[in-house]
């Protein structure tokens, strides 16, 4: 599966821009601030509706402009579609297969998978439970679409339940009535996310083994107080202490996900090179795992992330791409010439494009 084309008005710094792209590899080269990751950013918008780097879509329309749209046309060998996402200042987003609107964005989410590896990834490290949650869940719901509905219902039921124990008068009845429909999607979600942990943790391992030369031992767990207790068992031996702080303490939406590095965790004792090498493999791990599952080669895209990786790592992730086992790539980097220099020695057809001010223009 490969992006044939990119189309793009009114997105972030970029007016406009049409833009014929390799099946193989595609480079967006330029300075910092002209606009590279804002391409990659709009194929990822292209994949799940949304922007990787901010969720407020208004903020996303180019500064004194009142609309954007985004435009690519896929090929996935089955078969050739479009896919088009615009937004008006004001009004809903729109989101199209084939001129067809899509009723819920989320029955999109899956149909054109996109990996994307950027140095924001340290934030699944340094921050909370919760980035690491979305991150899990956004993978899981690519190729489980019940995961996801049930997902946002349980979320739904969630702050009804909260509204509700904000209340001086909380019902215990109304509680119940609530606590019974979560307990039925808690017990879908966590079965949902033990599966997942179970299937992808050995693809990590691999990946991690591979770039590190098996220089130490990592390890991903899933923890969640469902392993020991019930959902409904939870709720009761909480429901006073619920009442008093007025939201619920304990449940699948408090769930985490562990990064450790020879048994402790990542976030302290991991160097800055051994918390890069663990993202990169778990980023990896997400693209073999999504292809493996629904039997489609993502498109991967790579931001700005070579300058900041030793020699070793920028040739593992390269070798991939020189053997065609990552599919179509898009790579932003700030030279001109390295990026390419390296795709010519190892014969890697790719399209270049110098990226200024917002304009791309190919330069091969």
């Amino acid at each position: 599966m490969y992006l044939t084309s990119l189309s793009l008005l009114n997105f972030k710094n970029i007016s406009q821009s049409d833009l014929a792209l390799s099946s193989r590899v595609n480079c967006f080269l330029g300075d910092n601030g002209q606009g590279k990751t804002n391409l990659l950013d709009a194929i990822y918008h292209l994949s799940y509706t949304k922007s990787f780097f901010n969720s407020i879509d208004s903020q996303n329309v180019m500064f004194e402009e009142s609309l954007y749209v985004i435009q690519g046309e896929v090929n996935n060998e089955q078969e050739q579609y479009n896919l088009y996402c615009g937004l008006k200042k004001g009004e809903k987003k729109i989101f199209k297969k084939n001129k067809k609107t899509y009723k819920k964005l989320a029955d999109h989410i899956g149909l054109f998978p996109v990996v994307m590896i950027t140095p924001y990834d340290i934030n699944l490290v340094l921050e909370g439970s919760e980035t690491r949650r979305r991150f899990f869940d956004a993978l899981i719901a690519q190729f489980d679409k019940n995961y996801l509905l049930g997902l946002l219902q349980y979320n739904k039921l969630l702050k009804q339940r909260n509204a509700l124990l904000k209340t001086n008068s909380s019902s215990i009845d109304l509680l119940e009535i609530y606590e019974e429909q979560m307990v039925e999607k808690a017990q879908e979600i966590h079965q949902s996310r033990k599966t997942f942990i179970r299937e992808f943790v050995p693809i990590f391992n691999k990946f991690y083994q591979d770039i590190s030369s098996n220089k130490e031992e990592v390890n991903l767990n899933h923890h969640s107080s469902l392993y020991e207790n019930s959902m409904k068992e939870l709720f009761i031996r909480n429901r006073t202490k619920d009442q008093l702080i007025g939201h619920t303490s304990t449940g699948i939406h408090r769930d985490d996900f562990l990064f450790s590095i020879g048994g402790n965790q990542l976030k302290k004792f991991g160097s800055q090179g051994q918390q890069k090498t663990y993202l990169i493999a778990l980023k990896l791990a997400k693209f073999e795992y999504i292809k493996l599952k629904k039997n489609i080669t993502p498109v991967l895209l790579l931001d700005d992330i070579f300058d900041k990786l030793d020699d070793h790592r920028v040739g593992y992730i390269l070798n991939l791409i020189q053997k065609n086992n990552l599919g179509q790539t898009f790579i932003t980097d700030t030279s001109k010439e390295k990026i390419p220099n390296i795709l010519s020695d190892l014969k890697i057809d790719s399209n270049l494009f110098w990226v200024e001010n917002g304009n791309s223009t190919k330069i091969n």
